[in-house]
């Protein structure tokens, strides 16, 4: 698996379509993920963001989601297998930050992440 399908399987494990945010469909449904690819080699330090979204009048649901993404990464971090190696995902500071939209119902939090690469 490269870095790119490494960060895809990361992001897709949260029973949520995922999409790099250069590739999100314009009828991509609500709820949905999506998050930056940056890549880098060994020992580079990329920051990254990915932001989940909800149709909600509520904050409820996609915080727990939010949280759900938190624990996986956990405090230490989390390592994701790449072909030449791993990406070391860490959270990010701040690493969780409700956003604003112009439409009232959609919810989006930001999720800053660092992906410290241990790879050629």
């Amino acid at each position: 698996m490269d870095k790119a399908q490494a960060l895809h399987a990361f992001w897709a494990g949260f029973d949520l379509p995922a999409y790099d945010e250069s590739t999100v469909p314009e009828d991509a449904p609500f709820p949905r993920i999506t998050y930056q690819v940056s890549t880098g080699s060994w020992d580079d330090a990329v920051l990254l963001s990915a932001s989940v979204w909800y149709y909600s009048r509520s904050w409820e649901q996609i915080s727990q989601k939010a949280d759900e993404i938190a624990a996986a990464i956990g405090w230490a971090g989390s390592l994701l297998p790449t072909d030449d190696g791993a990406i070391w995902l860490k959270r990010g500071s701040p690493f969780a930050q409700r956003m604003s939209d112009p439409n009232d119902m959609v919810r989006r939090i930001l999720l800053n992440v660092v992906a410290d690469y241990k790879t050629i």
